[in-house]
């Protein structure tokens, strides 16, 4: 872009510079030429006799006539005023054409496509930030301005998921809409971990006020104690209830085990770090452990959880199928034919089962309670309490393989997962166990790059796939803490 002070002159002014530098030339050398030759009258007499003996042409004593510098005054005058020619041009050339210290270019603005893969990027991090966060306040008093910054934070990301989720279901439908719901994920995200960063500072300080190995190692101790009976808890109910409805916590009581291994050589390395004085060595081991401690937390605590909600779905059931006829009585008149059709065979189902050895409690219920709503009812009595136990069982389970697989589980999952959260009992169901279900396919396409025999017996694999560490590295990378992402990874 050409300057304004250049963009206003005449074009054909520009255009003469050639002529007027030629002409700068001639007139030089001319000069020059008159200055330097010896001039002679037109007359036919000298106005002054010269002696015979006198030269004409005057003599230097150096024997040099003044002619012979003729020749050098014309070659610097030409040199003289081409360079000065030269140098019009390369002005001009400097002020016509565009250059980055003149004009400002913006980079161009990103695509959709890269707008949404923002977008994800940030709703992952938030989470990851918030869900840290939260872990590491169950370590430490941070106060009520700490824990304030989580809330705000889960605030802020539960804003972004429903943008997102809105984005997703096609709202807004134009361009400029979809592109401005983009830019509000985004920024929601970056608001929910700048609370948290903005608290980092307070925490670290509750968090060296306290003991936080001598809590960790507390907590260990417990946790360690614990996996037998959870062990046998999970046997009993498979056999108890059937393989299907234990199917999703399969494996939890192995991966807590892995997680205290993890923790245990943490522990020992912080103890290590705390004798040598190596105060930041202290800090990651301490905290890695917490880490890894409170995932096996979340791992037991799922299974008994899981066991539990069997039982109780099982003292419900029967009174659910009661309560589900007596409801199908009342909305027969209005309900279509095909809906109580599948109803009554859904309930006769479930009635056979009941004395037809082991099932998934559950699961029946589930579907009782989806048959009723099907036909128009379900909104009160033992129906609805029976939606709520599932709905409860369903979230509680999404939330903690989301939260203990971290590492690998994209937006998807974590947005279905959000809005599962604020929905009525029946959808809640739905979507937590769609968002289980997306969870589950990312984790298998992840894969485990920390798949070797030392990382296995380590415990490294665990807690890369669990978020404790960043997994940027061979040896698992920096251990995330309280924080956002400018603070999350502090301790290196």
């Amino acid at each position: 872009m050409t300057s304004s002070l250049f963009r206003g002159r005449p074009r054909r002014a520009t255009g003469h510079i050639g002529v007027r530098v030629g002409h700068v030339l001639l007139g030089g050398v001319a000069g020059a030429v008159w200055l330097v030759l010896p001039v002679r009258t037109t007359t036919a007499q000298d106005p002054v006799p010269v002696p015979a003996h006198e030269p004409v042409a005057t003599a230097r004593a150096d024997g040099a006539s003044t002619t012979d510098y003729v020749m050098p005054l014309v070659a610097v005058a030409a040199a003289g005023a081409l360079g000065g020619y030269g140098y019009v041009r390369r002005v001009r050339r400097s002020r016509s054409r565009t250059t980055p210290g003149m004009v400002s270019t913006a980079p161009p603005p990103p695509s959709p496509v890269d707008l949404e893969r923002q977008a994800r990027a940030a709703l992952v991090l938030a989470d990851d930030c918030v869900r840290t966060s939260d872990e590491a306040l169950g370590y430490v008093d941070g106060g009520d301005a700490v824990a304030a910054a989580v809330r705000t934070a889960g605030t802020e990301l539960s804003a972004a998921f429903a943008i997102w989720r809105r984005y997703e279901e096609g709202i807004p439908g134009e361009d400029t809409g979809r592109r401005q719901a983009l830019v509000g994920v985004v920024g929601r995200g970056t608001e929910a971990g700048r609370q948290l960063d903005a608290a980092a500072a307070r925490f670290d300080a509750a968090w060296e006020a306290g003991d936080a190995l001598a809590v960790a190692e507390g907590r260990f101790r417990e946790l360690a104690g614990r996996t037998g009976g959870v062990a046998a808890v999970l046997t009993e109910a498979g056999e108890r209830y059937g393989s299907a409805a234990v199917a999703a916590v399969l494996g939890y009581v192995e991966q807590a085990k892995d997680r205290l291994v993890f923790a245990t050589g943490r522990l020992n390395q912080a103890r290590r770090e705390a004798d040598s004085g190596d105060g930041d060595g202290f800090r990651r081991g301490v905290r890695a452990a917490e880490g890894a401690v409170a995932q096996a937390g979340v791992l037991l605590g799922g299974v008994a959880r899981l066991a539990a909600e069997l039982r109780g779905a099982a003292a419900l059931v029967p009174a659910a199928l009661t309560g589900a006829e007596a409801e199908l009585a009342g909305v027969r008149a209005a309900a279509s034919a095909s809906r109580l059709s599948h109803a009554d065979t859904v309930l006769a189902a479930v009635r056979e089962e009941l004395t037809g050895g082991p099932y998934d409690t559950l699961d029946a219920l589930r579907r009782v309670v989806r048959a009723v709503e099907g036909a128009g009812g379900g909104r009160s009595g033992v129906i609805a309490a029976g939606a709520e136990l599932v709905a409860r069982s369903a979230l509680g389970a999404a939330d903690d393989f989301v939260g203990v697989h971290r590492g690998a589980v994209g937006a998807e999952a974590r947005a279905l997962l959000a809005e599962a959260w604020r929905a009525a009992p029946p959808d809640a169901d739905r979507l937590a166990r769609r968002a289980r279900e997306l969870a589950g396919r990312d984790v298998r396409a992840h894969g485990n790059p920390y798949a070797g025999e030392a990382a296995h017996e380590s415990g490294l694999a665990g807690a890369v796939l669990g978020g404790v560490l960043l997994g940027e590295e061979g040896d698992g990378g920096p251990v995330v803490t309280f924080g956002g992402p400018e603070t999350r990874a502090r301790l290196g």
